[in-house]
């Protein structure tokens, strides 16, 4: 039988991502004693693996798709086909951010006042290209973890570390000098996979419903009625994926309308429209929108 290699990451990606390939229609069952969960689909097999390793085992083909972050396949210099963005916040919808960071009380303004410091982080290797191309001369070693600690401590003089929003930094006493790179999830396939046909087609499909999955996760839809003569005065206000679906109610000089919003923008929506003569208004949830 034919099946796709799926690797699923391991640590503050894993929960999301099954969550999001249950959304998709995936099912994926864990078992904290071994590392190949079950799916509820014959053409995939799962493995799960580190974000950081991911990019790796697709470039070699030991997974023919996986889920990582983009500063994990620059990180690993890894050639891989990028096959879509997904971005899992539901909160914040931003990316996340590699800053450098120093004490508050530091005399480092600039990246300039690096020149001859110690540097300390997870993404060597993308920290000491960068400050290759620069010109600004920097040792830079690896941080097994805690990493904000040692620059607190003294340990170096700054470190390259994630966030979103730089609310964790400044709580611990660090102030961000400058922004290094964005990074968000990706969908990321083998080279030569990705070249054969029906593996690439099934790729395809992933990747299809998985962005449907999450851009249904901001959307909610609304049912109304309306009568015909106030119909000019709600469509003025409704924001829709495409044209309201509009259909007559049975024997009645009421139309129905169906549109597709922002969940942000239903608190707002609904008063006006019950103002402009809407009733009877249902709002339910979405689980794709394509």
């Amino acid at each position: 039988m034919q099946q796709l290699k799926l690797g699923v990451p391991k640590g503050s990606l894993q929960e999301a991502t099954i969550s999001l390939f249950q959304k998709s229609g995936w099912r994926i069952s864990l078992s904290s004693r071994n590392y190949f969960p079950e799916i509820n689909d014959t053409e995939i097999s799962c493995s799960i693996c580190r974000a950081q390793e991911m990019s790796r085992y697709v470039e070699s083909g030991t997974f023919d798709v996986g889920l990582t972050g983009r500063d994990w396949i620059l990180e690993n210099g890894s050639q891989v086909k990028v096959v879509t963005d997904l971005v899992y916040s539901k909160v914040t919808q931003r990316p996340a951010r590699w800053v450098l960071a120093v004490p508050m009380d530091s005399n480092i303004q600039k990246l300039a006042d690096l020149e001859g410091k110690k540097i300390s982080t997870e993404l060597t290797n993308f920290t000491r290209q960068y400050f290759k191309e620069q010109g600004i001369n920097v040792e830079v070693e690896f941080s097994w973890g805690a990493t904000e600690a040692k620059v607190i401590d003294g340990l170096c003089d700054a470190i390259v570390e994630v966030t979103e929003t730089g609310s964790t930094m400044r709580a611990n006493g660090l102030r961000i000098v400058a922004e290094l790179m964005q990074s968000n999830t990706q969908l990321i396939a083998n080279l030569e996979a990705w070249d054969v046909p029906w593996k690439r087609e099934k790729i395809e499909h992933i990747a299809l419903l998985l962005k449907g999955a999450l851009r249904a996760e901001n959307m909610v839809g609304l049912k109304m009625n309306v009568p015909e003569d106030k119909v000019g005065d709600v469509m003025e206000v409704l924001p829709s994926l495409n044209a309201p679906t509009v259909s007559h109610l049975y024997q009645s000089n009421w139309l129905a309308i169906e549109i597709v919003v922002d969940k942000d923008q239903v608190r707002e929506l609904i008063p006006t429209i019950m103002k402009r003569g809407a009733e009877g208004i249902i709002e339910y949830p979405l689980y794709k929108v394509i």
